[in-house]
């Protein structure tokens, strides 16, 4: 792909770009400055990223996956050995809050590649 300039970017893969915390456009540079903060611009290309942004998309698909791991876990756990409430407490609400943040970053830069890669939320060409 070209940008405006008429570099040629050839095309970077989503999953990549997405788990690498890259550029989706050229592959080499940061995605995020912070914990979930988007870069303003791609350090290697000059790419504006930080007026893309996925909103709340990846934290709905967190929610989701982690809240079925958990529940298939807590249900398991229930119905075969039958653990004091407690216990459910203390195994299951840190294994929310650890999977949640582990899935966050990956899940929100897949989601930005995603977007840059089908033009969606913005994303058009320099």
């Amino acid at each position: 792909m070209a940008d405006g300039n008429g570099t040629y970017y050839p095309p970077v893969s989503v999953l990549k770009a997405g788990l690498l915390f890259r550029c989706p456009r050229c592959g080499r540079g940061k995605l995020f400055r912070g914990y979930l903060r988007v870069a303003e611009r791609c350090g290697a290309c000059q790419f504006e990223l930080g007026q893309h942004d996925s909103a709340d998309g990846p934290a709905v698909f967190v929610m989701f996956i982690v809240g079925g791991i958990v529940v298939a876990l807590a249900f398991w756990l229930e119905f075969t050995h039958a653990p004091p409430y407690w216990l459910h407490a203390v195994l299951w609400l840190p294994a929310v809050i650890i999977l949640s943040l582990a899935l966050l970053r990956p899940a929100k830069a897949l989601l930005i590649a995603l977007q840059y890669r089908h033009r969606a939320a913005g994303f058009g060409e320099d």
